[in-house]
């Protein structure tokens, strides 16, 4: 408890208590408490625990199963041995632990206390007397005055999801007082994911219940587990591939920065704009997050581009213009065989081409242009333009919106540059993600201004010498 701040360890204390009330009913002499369900249970949760991967919660099941079958001080029981045995992998371990068995205490204390009071242990009655073909169900559902499955599986439900919002508010408490979230962020920013498992949890529950008490027993109950394992040992994968994901897209832009460090940053920065873009045009889910990686890696054909040329501070010949105009092929060929990029690889390849055909490396116009391709280029410009480089000082916000919608029709699509002013008007384009002062470039000594950008008539010969985005026009990086 040392490492523990002052209140996270009052929290911490106050919980165990809590958890060692609701529990001590349970252990007091002569109490009516089936131990044997409780110890198996127990023992299921504990190994399971042990097992688990990255995923934590696939053996909740068994918790609420504990629940539909226990009374509710038994049932504070079940995750304690496997709270306490399960690996922690950050210090301090002894309070990580007894957190964890009075989080999963109280959750599942009050999931049991929510099952009884809708009736739930009466209706599972009713459904064991049925699986003994005692009685036709209407009939012993209207004996009983106990209602049937229907009503079993929605209590079954409320209780699971009972458990979840109690463990995620538990937890939430712990990132207020340990780890100084804000309670927004604590609470709010998790509830919808955290429960969402547990519309699943909840009928895998019931049914081990059901089972558990049915001629062919726990064994019989203990099988619902099979499909949830498989389920984690799923997830864990998915989780494992999206890293690696991450981590490589990580590893291309971090190249990037390195080789071409003054415009360190810009593409998390392209990428958080292009988002806002496609946030407004009503993207969502796998798109929105297409954009985003497009936005991120638009620039990762610069790594073919002799590093001489990038940092160059006189004007560039033309042939040298012709060399860095080559960026987006490059980009496409390195990202050919990463096949999760998707429609992301077409705004790589196309993000420098302008509406009016003007534009590299192919010249295509208007609707030809892919619409990844024509949020990336808003974006970039965006950026561009209100951010300092080496050659010009950032421009205001507004002055750089009311260029984009000057250069609408012509080089930009009007829709995207519409989607990015209402996105600027809603949420803003805060410092943190705005590199406006020199220092955020890192420890890079100041090289010789450029001279003025002059806009030429000519294709790609609007950039101001040294710019890695030729061809991006006056908002590019303009005066």
């Amino acid at each position: 408890m040392r490492a523990l701040p002052h209140g996270a360890r009052a929290y911490v204390l106050c919980a165990v208590l809590a958890g060692a009330y609701c529990a001590a009913p349970a252990v007091r002499p002569g109490a009516a408490v089936p131990w044997a369900t409780t110890a198996l249970l127990a023992a299921v949760h504990a190994v399971g625990s042990r097992v688990r991967g990255r995923w934590p919660e696939w053996c909740s099941p068994v918790l609420l199963a504990g629940a539909f079958l226990l009374p509710p001080a038994a049932a504070a029981l079940v995750a304690v041995p496997g709270a306490l045995l399960a690996r922690v992998e950050r210090p301090p371990a002894g309070a990580r632990r007894a957190w964890r068995a009075a989080r999963l205490s109280l959750a599942v204390w009050t999931a049991s206390c929510a099952f009884a009071a809708l009736d739930g242990p009466g209706t599972l009655g009713a459904l064991w007397a049925l699986g003994d073909g005692a009685q036709a169900p209407a009939a012993q559902a209207s004996s009983s005055g106990a209602p049937g499955f229907p009503y079993a599986l929605a209590a079954a439900v409320a209780a699971a999801l009972v458990l979840g919002l109690t463990a995620t508010a538990l937890e939430g408490g712990v990132l207020v007082t340990a780890e100084r979230q804000s309670a927004r962020a604590a609470w709010w920013g998790r509830l919808p994911g955290a429960l969402a498992p547990y519309l699943v949890h909840g009928p895998a529950g019931l049914a081990m219940a059901v089972l558990w008490r049915s001629a062919y027993g726990p064994a019989a109950a203990l099988l619902v587990l099979l499909p949830m394992y498989v389920c984690a040992c799923g997830f864990v994968l998915y989780r494992r591939e999206s890293a690696a994901h991450q981590a490589t897209i990580r590893a291309l832009v971090q190249a990037v920065d390195i080789k071409d460090r003054y415009t360190r940053g810009h593409s998390e920065r392209v990428g958080r704009a292009s988002a806002m873009i496609a946030r407004e045009l009503g993207m969502s889910g796998d798109r929105l997050e297409a954009v985003r990686i497009a936005g991120i890696l638009h620039d990762v054909g610069k790594l073919g581009v002799p590093t001489r040329l990038l940092r160059k501070n006189g004007p560039l010949t033309p042939d040298e213009r012709r060399v860095i105009e080559l960026h987006p092929e490059y980009g496409d060929e390195m990202v050919r065989g990463i096949g999760f990029l998707g429609e992301a690889r077409a705004a790589i390849l196309h993000h420098h081409e302008r509406l009016d055909g003007s534009g590299y490396p192919y010249g295509l116009a208007g609707a030809q242009i892919p619409e990844f391709a024509r949020v990336v280029a808003v974006a970039d410009a965006f950026d561009a333009m209100t951010s300092t480089r080496t050659y010009r000082r950032a421009r205001p916000v507004p002055t750089a919106v009311a260029e984009l919608q000057r250069c609408a029709g012509s080089q930009f699509d009007p829709r995207m540059v519409g989607a990015l002013t209402r996105a600027l008007d809603r949420h803003g384009w805060h410092a943190a993600v705005t590199a406006d002062a020199p220092e955020e470039r890192g420890n890079v000594p100041p090289e010789p201004a450029a001279p003025p950008l002059v806009r030429a008539a000519a294709p790609g010969a609007s950039d101001a010498p040294g710019d890695p985005h030729p061809g991006a026009g006056t908002p590019g990086g303009g005066p």
